[in-house]
């Protein structure tokens, strides 16, 4: 069982892509497509591939088997 990382939310929300690139999952914005199609990323249960996807305070996501809460 992973331990869930809280990640606090700067405004509204932040895009999946953006997300990727502040946590150095990725190491350009250029690289969400690809990491997406290649990674199931799943947000509040359900698998999401678009990296425009907004992220907002309270959704959980759960990227390469770490758990995320938005705050």
């Amino acid at each position: 069982m992973s331990i869930i990382k809280y990640f606090t939310v700067n405004g509204d929300y932040i895009t999946l892509g953006q997300f990727l690139k502040e946590e150095s999952i990725i190491s350009s914005g250029g690289q969400a497509k690809f990491y997406l199609e290649d990674n199931p990323v799943t947000l509040n249960g359900e698998l999401e591939n678009r990296r425009g996807k907004k992220l907002h305070i309270g959704d959980h996501l759960v990227v390469d088997g770490q758990e995320y809460e938005f705050r």
